[in-house]
């Protein structure tokens, strides 16, 4: 069985491939931003498994940077995370909540979001294994 910071990854990159098989479809960038997010989470819990730290039941990519970032040997954009943290529960929601004025991340945002999932993602993947 594989090490417990290699199954976070193995989960990270699975959200992964499901951002980049809808990366193109207008209808989807709510859940491109979710899974994005998702990868982002994972990777920060693999760090901190790696290292031994607990692991808070928290979503909060800024919270949980916080706690492995003098673990890490890669550049973070904090207003990367702070995107990914503001488009996380409105993903999964609809726009009424009031969240979003509309109710979706855009394409755009989402593609971006995807990049950054994919950097941090191939970054901590360097680092862990």
């Amino acid at each position: 069985m594989k090490a417990p910071a290699e199954q976070w990854l193995d989960f990270a990159e699975a959200d992964l491939l499901a951002c980049r098989k809808l990366l193109n479809d207008d209808f989807l960038t709510n859940i491109v931003a979710f899974h994005s997010h998702q990868v982002i989470e994972k990777c920060f819990k693999a760090i901190m498994e790696d290292k031994g730290l607990t692991i808070p039941r928290i979503h909060s990519l800024s919270k949980l940077f916080g706690n492995i970032e003098h673990f890490i040997t890669f550049s973070i954009d904090t207003k990367m995370l702070q995107k990914a943290d503001t488009v996380y529960t409105v993903s999964r929601y609809p726009g009424d909540i009031g969240m979003l004025p509309q109710g979706k991340p855009s394409g755009e945002l989402a593609k971006e979001l995807y990049v950054f999932a994919k950097y941090v993602f191939e970054k901590t993947r360097n680092i862990i294994t």
